[in-house]
């Protein structure tokens, strides 16, 4: 812990310059989304009612999770869209596991497209599908195949971070080989700031390295005690400012908020992440 905080310390996640960068500017009129697993244990047991207050709070985007069945949240892809629509919401982008990519992808491509999604996101990696740098080189090519098929239909893929992605294996980081051995155009990624910042990495150095590559942002803060836990955007050590100044490098087109864990009722968490968001990023 002592080596990642002095890499952070030395980086400057976590400065508090002011900013004067256009493209923050220009990216301070962006939508602010939502990824909804941050309220998994309400959003199916009343999806529209949930979806009403997210757009009530000032939610203009949502991410989903959970497809299953040719289903979100139980509904079909229109039934899905017409909710969103009643509220005014959009449907960029949606969150799929590796089962996904390798059972019926035409046809969760076929449901994303009737959903409204413009991306499909590799969610997350189980840890036997992570064993070794094969692993993750045999799943860098079903991510080719899984984009050739997304771009077919006008969808672009692009997978999303945790962690441990950034550790060691054989002398290589997993991140690094899907960024090398993914094409560029068929592959991007959703760039989570509070997974790479945990592993000890600087977000916008990644940015400047692969300029343009991370069209989707995973907005989520962590709090300034040792666990590093998870806390409400503006609540706790990440420099949003900073990073958000490196909007236009990253080429970020949609950002959501997320929190993998809440203090209290996630609705709380949510209302107060977008209301930092709207003060001091989004205006």
């Amino acid at each position: 812990m002592t080596t990642r905080r002095s890499f952070i310390k030395q980086t400057g996640i976590f400065s508090v310059a002011a900013f004067t960068d256009p493209a923050f500017i220009l990216k301070s009129k962006a939508k602010v989304g939502l990824q909804l697993y941050t309220l998994r244990n309400e959003i199916f047991k009343d999806t529209r009612g949930i979806l009403k207050k997210v757009a009530a709070l000032g939610y203009k985007e949502v991410e989903s999770f959970g497809y299953k069945d040719g289903k979100f949240f139980g509904l079909t892809p229109g039934e899905f869209a017409s909710v969103l629509k009643e509220n005014r919401l959009s449907h960029p982008s949606g969150h799929y596991m590796l089962t996904h990519l390798s059972g019926d992808w035409n046809k969760a491509i076929e449901d994303a497209k009737a959903a409204g999604q413009q991306y499909m996101v590799l969610a997350y990696l189980m840890p036997d599908e992570r064993k070794s740098i094969d692993d993750y080189k045999k799943i860098a090519a079903q991510m080719n195949v899984a984009g050739e098929a997304c771009k077919k239909a006008g969808i672009q893929f692009a997978y999303h971070n945790h962690d441990f992605e950034f550790t060691e294996l054989d002398g290589q980081r997993g991140y690094d080989v899907f960024l090398k051995e993914t094409d560029h155009n068929l592959v991007k990624f959703e760039l989570d700031l509070y997974w790479i910042s945990f592993a000890g990495m600087d977000p916008v150095e990644m940015f400047k390295q692969h300029p343009g590559r991370f069209p989707l942002w995973h907005v989520k803060d962590m709090d300034n005690t040792p666990k590093k836990f998870f806390t409400e955007v503006g609540n706790g050590v990440i420099d949003f400012k900073r990073i958000f100044a490196a909007s236009q490098t990253s080429g970020m087109k949609h950002f959501f908020v997320e929190q993998d864990v809440c203090p209290g009722p996630p609705m709380v968490s949510i209302e107060k992440s977008i209301q930092y968001l709207k003060k001091n990023i989004v205006k």
